[in-house]
């Protein structure tokens, strides 16, 4: 699958390229020529039976594994990255990037108290932590009761003595009909919605805790990290994710009678991290400073290795330049591969290399970042042409 997704980036590329892929503009409607769209069948061919693009995401998943920013692994992805690129023949550099090193702790959740419960038993809750600035328990943790609801409007229209000292289980449910419509990124917004301002619409409530069901349409119980928001005005509740089953459990316990969770969540943000962005540079012959951005993020999460986010991404944008490479095509712009740090924790690699290169912003013809899994579709791939 990253190998289709390759192939379709790198023809991307080669749509805002001049020289060897050459675009007459007779008409306002341009026309390619016969040796342009040979080159471009030769570009899809090699993408779709070469495994660089396979090999470079299986290295990062398997042997680096999970690359939270901050931690060995992510500086291990950084040196690995710039290596082969060292190797593809390319320009490499590394741009600084300062960014937070947060780490997860404890995570422990279980039903203390609850209808029907057998005496000297609990049940555990599948939770982890979401990453904000202030978010942890005290270290023997907290219990308390939970009030569950479907989405904010219940939470907003209850009466804040009805919040007030209680965890907060927000059960939104993944919108499994507009998945398999085709709007699976528009159901996972609706979701996502919840970890990223449940915290802080619970603590608005007087809540001392905010729990949300896992943002995704699998349900393995397994739960799904991410950030969550901050609001400095208001107390830095702990905040988790819970698995679907769990958030539906505890919604039908609470139809019987009140319900009591004992959570323990104890996340740190240490001291910042001296970080990089690995940036690469194909030179282009005639307008070498024009630039064409093909990029992907090279940190992940901690749950897992982070091989569609984003992994695949990373090596999508290596293979487009190796690919040019090996064909021995030589585009007029440059052809700039990045590899971007702590895109998931807040976009600093981002902001820094828009900081950094915002002199020379006016010659990036184009930019591309795939971060959206490796799947068959090209539209997850998106071009934006400036000008």
């Amino acid at each position: 699958m990253t190998i289709t997704r390759s192939a379709f980036c790198i023809a991307a590329v080669a749509l805002t390229i001049h020289g060897p892929f050459t675009l007459t503009a007779q008409t306002s409607s341009p026309t390619w020529t016969g040796a342009t769209l040979q080159q471009l069948q030769q570009i899809e061919q090699t993408a779709l039976h070469d495994d660089y693009a396979y090999r470079q995401a299986a290295h990062l998943t398997d042997n680096i594994g999970p690359r939270l920013a901050g931690s060995p692994q992510a500086a291990g992805a950084v040196a690995y990255v710039a290596e082969e690129l060292r190797k593809v023949g390319l320009e490499v550099r590394l741009e600084k990037v300062t960014v937070p090193h947060w780490v997860r702790g404890e995570e422990l959740a279980e039903l203390v108290s609850y209808p029907g419960q057998v005496p000297d038993t609990r049940q555990k809750i599948v939770v982890t932590a979401l990453a904000s600035i202030d978010a942890a328990t005290p270290p023997g943790g907290i219990t308390a009761e939970v009030v569950v609801v479907n989405n904010f409007s219940e939470l907003t229209a209850m009466p804040r003595e009805k919040v007030q000292g209680k965890i907060v289980v927000f059960n939104e449910r993944f919108d499994q009909s507009m998945a398999a419509a085709g709007l699976a990124l528009e159901a996972y917004g609706q979701a996502v919605a919840y970890r990223e301002d449940g915290r802080t619409a619970a603590a608005r409530q007087g809540a001392v805790a905010a729990l949300v069901r896992s943002a995704g349409g699998a349900e393995f119980r397994l739960p799904h990290t991410g950030e969550t928001g901050y609001d400095p005005k208001l107390p830095g509740i702990p905040a988790g994710a819970i698995t679907a089953e769990d958030a539906e459990l505890l919604a039908r316990l609470l139809e019987q009678g009140p319900v009591r969770v004992h959570l323990i969540l104890t996340p740190k943000l240490l001291p910042e991290v001296e970080s990089y962005n690995v940036i690469a540079d194909l030179r282009g012959s005639l307008h070498p400073e024009q630039v064409i951005v093909v990029s992907g993020h090279l940190d992940s999460w901690d749950l897992g290795t982070g091989a569609l986010d984003d992994a695949a991404g990373v090596a999508v944008a290596m293979e487009t330049a190796q690919i040019l490479k090996q064909l021995k095509l030589q585009p007029d712009r440059t052809i700039r591969v990045v590899a971007w740090m702590a895109e998931e924790i807040g976009i600093f690699g981002g902001r820094a290399y828009a900081k950094q290169h915002a002199a020379e912003m006016g010659n990036h013809f184009a930019a591309i970042e795939t971060d959206l899994g490796a799947i068959r579709s090209a539209s997850m791939c998106v071009a934006m042409q400036p000008r």
